[in-house]
């Protein structure tokens, strides 16, 4: 029993690794963040919120003047940069999946609420949705992290806040062609409910949608959190985040101290650009009309 279920993990795998244009580069750079992330207590060499004075803008540790147990140099306070960052992987992916959750599952109910129950329903979720996306996002951000205050989960509610509407616009089109669908229809003449029509007929049917748009819209939601954190308005200091760091190092910027906004901004390219690619690819394989192609 263990041998053949060894050999199907074995196949299994191989045909993993035999996958037509899987994106090997976004997953090993996401697997690598998150593990980063979740064992940051174990990996991080140093605090990443105390520093010593006295080893105050040590460059990184090939560079003339660097010390050996400050790979990527230290900041302003003496805090360990690469400590800073592994600690700020987890603040990212913690806020940047949180809200990407919590904004597909509430996008995701009201576009099939909105599409399936038509009416005045329909108009008035659609209204809100189009008020929500006349505002411009960072803009509507800053203004209710200006309101709530700034911390983690201030910040999660506020993404979820702006970025349902992607989700509510993009199911509610779908669902306006499926509840034309037969399988409908034979489930109305059953005597389903409209209540258990949407979770057991249409919700099943736009999940592979929700999923893209939640893979592709996780590198705004890290971008939009690191712009909240370097305005001031996102994670507190001195609570390490990609943003936050941007900001405390862009005045030495021009005094040599490259590594201090050089780091985490290669930070959040490599997570934003790795989501984007890994979310173009699950678009192909999940579209049907694509993957026929």
């Amino acid at each position: 029993m263990a041998s053949r279920a060894a050999t199907l993990t074995f196949e299994w795998t191989m045909s993993t690794l035999r996958m037509k244009g899987f994106p090997w580069f976004p997953v090993v750079i996401l697997g690598t963040l998150a593990l980063a992330a979740i064992f940051a207590d174990v990996l991080a060499p140093h605090s990443p919120e105390v520093g010593q004075l006295g080893q105050r803008f040590k460059p990184p540790a090939w560079q003339q003047g660097g010390a050996s147990q400050f790979l990527l140099g230290t900041d302003h306070l003496g805090r360990d940069v690469l400590s800073r960052l592994i600690f700020g992987a987890r603040v990212s992916m913690v806020v940047g999946l949180l809200a990407v959750f919590v904004a597909g599952t509430i996008g995701t109910f009201l576009g099939i609420l909105s599409g399936y129950m038509g009416k005045w329903t329909d108009q008035l979720i659609m209204r809100v949705t189009d008020t929500w996306l006349a505002i411009p996002a960072l803009t509507f951000a800053i203004f209710l992290a200006a309101i709530l205050g700034p911390s983690e989960m201030n910040i999660v509610i506020i993404l979820s806040a702006v970025y349902w509407t992607r989700y509510a616009r993009v199911i509610r089109g779908e669902v306006l062609s499926l509840r034309e669908r037969e399988f409908v229809r034979l489930a109305i003449v059953a005597g389903c409910s409209k209540w258990t029509i949407m979770k057991r007929h249409i919700l099943p049917n736009v999940l592979n949608t929700a999923i893209v748009i939640a893979s592709l819209q996780l590198g705004v939601v890290i971008v939009a959190e690191a712009a909240l954190s370097f305005l001031g308005v996102g994670v507190p200091p001195p609570k390490p985040a990609w943003g936050l760091m941007l900001a405390d190092g862009k005045k030495g910027l021009m005094a040599g101290y490259w590594w201090l906004t050089v780091t985490p901004g290669m930070c959040i390219m490599l997570m934003v650009l790795s989501a984007n690619l890994l979310g173009d690819w699950l678009r192909v394989k999940l579209d049907p009309q694509l993957r026929q192609l």
